[in-house]
């Protein structure tokens, strides 16, 4: 298999215009991985295998290990309010910030807007003030009541760790998991990609890669905006995870999202996967600006894959190791991405067209032709980070649609989720949820 990779990624990088990557294997108890491409399309700095990249929203089952931590030692009991640890925990819906729990965080249920982003500085309080700000966010749906994915929930919960163990969040990382695992190639901090090989990010513009300069908001770390690794250290973690008992509960389904087409169910920072040939498994992606990561694991195999890359189609290409590696491991079959059906499922369109309402954008929903509508995204303030653009959907299901055309190699899935006292859809789901205004 080590073979199989160290000849595959480089044709692979070119196939699929992917700029950088690393890709690590640990598989009975061995951990083999590669590299190809460069870290940064300007200077031409080869990537290796101690080089760091951004490995985002996995940073998430890091945070979830914290806090599982501190559930072992009887510190913390996710079911209590969050309020018994952190009492200033504020939101818009007072009703909610007083029985939002740990659990509710962990699992992506506790029901308020996302993706804040607030920049507060990259300071020992950061998280502190993060949390003062909160005060406004507005809930989607009620607590408990849908899955939204929600990278703030899992700041507070950076925050929970912060105030139980007496110290910043990043010391705990690095104290409890970076050191206390000997791993020699991760920063918690931008401040320290100066000492290590750190891969750039990129995006396109003007029809080509280039180097990106945006950076997350350093507050928003326990969601996945600064941790950043090598592909072998990333399993090291995995290592840990196979190798005890103790966090078996973070792989035990706590929710089902609704059906996007490919499957899945939450756990406790964990995302769970159901093969065809009876195996599960877990895992988690990450997506920073320039950066993509994929992180899949079987438990019961003893097997789990890393890939991790700065820019490009990475999901085609990361499915292509899945495939290989998978397949040869444990004969796995990856379920294929949902298609635009041949004859559009017919949908009420009535009770679709509308505006909806999400934290940075208007989604506003029209009818066209005869069976498809028509999704326009209208940014809301100056600063938000998103095109004015339209899309064209048609029906996929009784209860979803799916986009004519693809992007970032797949097409979108739309589940219309609950119903308002007009018997209209109340929510556009798409991981996210914008509630009908």
């Amino acid at each position: 298999m080590n073979q199989w990779i160290e000849r595959r990624l480089p044709e692979l990088l070119e196939e699929h215009g992917v700029v950088g990557a690393q890709v690590a294997v640990l598989h009975n108890g061995e951990i083999v991985d590669a590299a190809a491409g460069v870290r940064h399309n300007v200077t031409n700095e080869p990537v290796t295998g101690d080089t760091i990249f951004q490995i985002g929203s996995i940073t998430k089952v890091w945070t979830a290990t914290l806090v599982m931590q501190l559930v072992n030692e009887g510190l913390l009991d996710l079911d209590r309010p969050v309020r018994d640890v952190l009492p200033e925990f504020r939101l818009a819906d007072e009703r909610a910030a007083r029985v939002i729990t740990s659990r509710q965080l962990l699992s992506h249920t506790a029901g308020f807007e996302g993706d804040l982003y607030f920049d507060t500085g990259d300071g020992a309080d950061m998280l502190e003030r993060y949390l003062e700000r909160m005060a406004g966010t507005e809930q989607v749906s009620r607590p408990g009541e849908l899955y939204v994915y929600c990278n703030s929930g899992f700041v507070v919960l950076g925050r929970i760790v912060e105030v139980l163990r007496g110290k910043p969040f990043n010391t705990v990382l690095r104290e409890r998991l970076i050191e206390g695992l000997g791993l020699r190639n991760a920063a918690t901090h931008y401040a320290e990609y100066t000492g290590h090989r750190t891969a750039g990010g990129h995006m396109p513009k003007d029809g080509e890669l280039r180097p990106v300069e945006e950076r997350t908001p350093e507050a928003d770390a326990p969601a996945g905006s600064v941790l950043a690794m090598c592909a072998r250290d990333l399993l090291e973690f995995v290592r840990m995870h196979l190798d005890t008992t103790v966090f078996n509960a973070m792989r035990e389904t706590q929710v089902v999202p609704p059906d996007f087409g490919s499957g899945g169910r939450q756990g406790l920072g964990w995302v769970l996967h159901d093969y065809d040939n009876g195996l599960t498994g877990v895992g988690h992606t990450g997506q920073t600006p320039g950066f993509q990561s994929y992180l899949r694991v079987i438990p019961a195999a003893g097997l789990a894959v890393a890939v991790l890359t700065n820019g490009g189609a990475a999901l085609p290409m990361t499915r292509a190791v899945y495939q290989a590696v998978l397949g040869e491991l444990t004969n796995v079959t990856l379920r294929e991405f949902p298609e635009p059906p041949a004859v559009a499922v017919p949908i009420d369109v009535e009770k679709v067209v509308g505006v909806y309402r999400a934290l940075r954008a208007d989604l506003h929903m029209t009818a066209s032709g005869q069976r498809g509508v028509k999704l326009r995204v209208v940014p809301r303030g100056d600063t938000a980070p998103i095109d004015d653009r339209e899309y064209e959907y048609v029906g996929f299901r009784d209860d979803a649609l799916i986009s004519v055309e693809q992007e970032g190699g797949r097409h979108d899935v739309i589940v219309l989720c609950g119903r308002d006292e007009q018997d209209r859809v109340k929510w556009l789901h798409y991981g996210r949820a914008a509630v009908r205004r």
